[in-house]
């Protein structure tokens, strides 16, 4: 389905980048989501060979036709990197959202997670010889990489709990402890793990605890235990797997950025991560109400002597999926454009609102489309019940909803100063105006606000 370009962005989307948003969605509609099934098919059915042995060849047919195309590294900026391309990432949220519309498509041109931010996190704070060992296979697409920060026996939504210990030996740091949800750690190219732990537990400060090490995946040590269930799905040879440590050793010289900097990176890094997600997902909400329009307007589906698309409900779940998916495309255009003017940082409000937004209103849209296609609508023969399993996990991905929530709420609050000051000087000339004009109020307009 062609791309749309909403009016209020147009203007910020320069030709090049029309370009290639058109170069993507033909790519995208004509080669990537013919390649779906192929894909599927080709993961061994074997459980024990659906990790760590095996990728499917597809992938690199299609990476191949995207390099040759130039849709590669897309999602790296050069307003931000020098080693990115001419995308703002405004520009790179409209053509996210055409690789959301197929699970194979991000992969096919080096955009996808955990990937990206680990390819960000290296170029912003990587020295040149970590970026030369890394950072040049990574935009390659030679390797691919886990981010290793969840654990499983504490609340890793407070990032102060992350406790994985890393000392100090020598020229050497040692890792001990247990990590989980290391996605991409099952995929038989994931070379290295950006993992985060404590150096320094003593601190007084928790946010310097913290350090980011780069470990190498074939480092002694290191045991993937096993891949973890997304709603019954393995998503191999991908997988989220549970990951142990166990004396593991590394140079020194693999630290990120310096010791008790942890907190600092994952900031860095989740900031542009969420909002590729929610960019992604927009596709994938779209994709859904697609096959609901689908499914409704089938001649041979009719129910009490109508076709389902003349059903009031059905039109309703249409009419509010298209308003949902539109509002949420603008939620995203904006923290995009917010983080080209200044960075995720400066955007953080933005991209919160958008990272509580999008996946849930993805997930609604999803479960109309589900509802839409009756018993269908959960099985294989669909796509719609492994999106809704992905667009569910989402809402924990990078930080629950919750995280967001409070910050959100935290960011807002800090208007009421301003806000009180406001509403005060707005009574006063209430009242000067009253006393001027000689009004005696009426008992329901009394001014009994007090600021």
């Amino acid at each position: 389905m062609s791309s749309e370009i909403p009016a209020l962005v147009a203007d910020k989307i320069s030709p090049r980048a029309k370009e290639l948003l058109a170069k993507v969605t033909k790519f995208v509609e004509e080669e990537c989501q013919p390649a779906e099934v192929i894909l599927e098919s080709q993961i061994p059915s074997d459980p024990s060979k659906r990790f760590l042995n095996s990728y499917p060849a597809i992938i690199d047919t299609l990476k191949a036709k995207a390099k040759k195309l130039g849709l590669w590294n897309l999602f790296l900026s050069n307003i931000h990197y020098r080693e990115g391309v001419a995308l703002s990432n405004l520009e790179y949220a409209l053509i996210a959202e055409q690789l959301g519309r197929c699970p194979v498509a991000s992969e096919a041109m080096n955009c996808s997670a955990p990937d990206t931010g680990n390819m960000e996190t290296i170029a912003k704070y990587g020295n040149d010889a970590q970026k030369k060992q890394w950072l040049t296979p990574l935009l390659n697409g030679d390797i691919r990489s886990a981010f290793v920060m969840t654990e499983r026996f504490v609340a890793s939504s407070d990032a102060r709990n992350i406790n994985l210990d890393i000392k100090r030996d020598g020229n050497e740091y040692v890792l001990n402890g247990t990590k989980w949800w290391s996605s991409g750690a099952g995929d038989p190219r994931c070379k290295i793990y950006l993992v985060m732990g404590k150096t320094d537990a003593a601190n007084p400060n928790p946010y310097k605890q913290q350090s980011v090490v780069l470990v190498p995946h074939n480092t002694p040590g290191i045991t993937v235990e096993r891949a973890l269930s997304v709603f019954g799905y393995d998503d191999a040879p991908h997988g989220h797997c549970e990951v142990s440590f166990k004396n593991v050793r590394v140079p020194v010289s693999n630290i990120l950025l310096g010791e008790g900097r942890g907190f600092e990176i994952i900031q860095g890094r989740l900031g542009p991560g969420r909002i590729h997600h929610c960019m992604r997902s927009i596709g994938v909400a779209s994709v859904a109400l697609e096959l609901m329009l689908l499914r409704v307007n089938d001649p041979n589906r009719q129910t009490f002597g109508k076709p389902l698309s003349q059903h009031g409900t059905i039109l309703e779940w249409i009419a509010k999926s298209r308003l949902e998916i539109d509002a949420g495309r603008l939620l995203v255009l904006n923290a995009a454009d917010q983080i080209d003017r200044s960075d995720a940082k400066g955007a953080l409000k933005n991209i919160a609102m958008a990272k509580i937004y999008v996946p849930s209103m993805a997930l609604t849209v999803i479960d109309r489309a589900i509802q839409a296609h009756g018993a269908a609508g959960i099985c294989q023969d669909f796509p719609l019940a492994r999106m809704w399993a992905s667009m569910r996990t989402l809402r924990l991905a990078d930080g629950p909803d919750e995280v967001h929530m409070n910050q959100l709420g935290r960011l807002e609050s800090k208007k009421v100063k301003e806000l009180a000051e406001t509403y005060k000087k707005r009574l006063a000339r209430t009242e000067q105006l009253i006393q001027q004009m000689g009004i005696t109020l009426k008992d329901h307009l009394e001014l009994k606000a007090k600021f």
